[in-house]
């Protein structure tokens, strides 16, 4: 009785002879959403990446809570903490740290880090979510209507994107904050910040939208009756969704060095309203004598930067595979 040979693999659909790989684990009908919780999910670095987010978005929220539960606000003063005889340095090892300040202490004045940090996540977080928040809902609705419509409107709208494009937005930005002296720093920064942001979107859903407004299922829709806003709103917009998320991902540690920077120049927001790019700055002159100022604000924007950017580059992998080929 002879042997059954194995069966020859599949042709690749390129016709290299070799069968493209296949997902693992798919259920058939499994939707695009599905099967990217699926692949996140097998990515070890993305779970880290998520958990260190999640940690700091909430701590951002419960800052208040955070701040109260180590027992000093950001800006109390705690002279017992530091030495009048060496500058204002703090007392103890590692700058101060101590039971009492579980991040030490900020030279001359004596705050508490950890206070000051955590309230420096909330202020820092705000203005990135918030300017994102700007920077993509006018970005996809300015693509969105350039891809659609066309003619004139996208001539309109893709010169007002290079206008804005050709600007060297942080000098601008510099400017603008320096000139507006009595106004909420926070809301100024979201406003100006996302002034500059909104045309990197705008290019992508434009590219994304001329590719799929002469789909068949558009071209049926528009056949049938169905008027501009539902098609857009039904059958273009979830098309652009993938790559958008993606897009909005990586743009957020984007949003939080931009902050960092102006708050670092002096720009931004203002004391004793804390943020990790002013403790930073305010602890450049003191990096030689106590390091541990200027390393745990820095350390926090570092991992949420990194958190970020991990975060977007595998979510703009699965969401939008052709948009990560070079």
């Amino acid at each position: 009785m002879t042997a059954t040979p194995p069966a020859a693999p599949a042709a690749a659909p390129d016709g290299t002879g070799t069968a493209a790989p296949q997902a693992r684990d798919v259920p058939p009908g499994s939707s695009p959403w599905q099967l990217a919780r699926r692949e996140l999910r097998r990515r070890p670095t993305v779970r880290v990446s998520l958990a260190v987010v999640l940690l700091f978005v909430l701590m951002a929220v419960t800052a208040p809570w955070l701040g109260a539960l180590g027992g000093w606000s950001p800006d109390a003063f705690d002279k017992s903490a530091v030495d009048p005889y060496l500058g204002g340095l703090p007392l103890g090892s590692f700058g101060g740290i101590s039971p009492e300040h579980w991040l030490g202490v900020e030279p001359v004045t004596g705050r508490d880090l950890f206070a000051r940090v955590v309230h420096g996540a909330q202020v820092s977080l705000l203005i990135a979510f918030a300017a994102t928040a700007i920077v993509v809902i006018a970005g996809t609705a300015a693509g969105i209507a350039a891809g659609y419509f066309g003619g004139r409107t996208d001539a309109v709208l893709s010169r007002l994107m290079d206008l804005t494009m050709s600007f060297p937005s942080l000098i601008f930005m510099i400017a603008m904050l320096s000139v507006a002296k009595d106004v909420n720093r926070i809301v100024l920064m979201t406003a100006v910040i996302g002034l500059f942001g909104w045309p990197g979107v705008a290019r992508v859903v434009r590219g994304q939208t001329l590719s799929l407004k002469h789909r068949e299922y558009v071209d049926a829709a528009r056949v049938g009756g169905s008027s501009s806003w539902r098609i857009l709103t039904r059958d273009i917009l979830p098309g652009v969704a993938g790559p958008v998320i993606a897009y909005t991902t990586l743009l957020v540690p984007g949003m939080i060095s931009t902050e960092a920077a102006l708050s670092y120049l002096g720009v931004g927001v203002r004391p004793p309203t804390p943020s990790w790019g002013q403790m930073i700055a305010e602890s450049v002159a003191f990096y030689e004598t106590d390091p541990m100022y200027f390393i745990i604000p820095s350390t926090f924007l570092f991992l949420a930067v990194l958190a970020f950017t991990l975060l977007g580059d595998a979510l703009r992998d699965i969401l939008d595979p052709r948009g990560g080929r070079t």
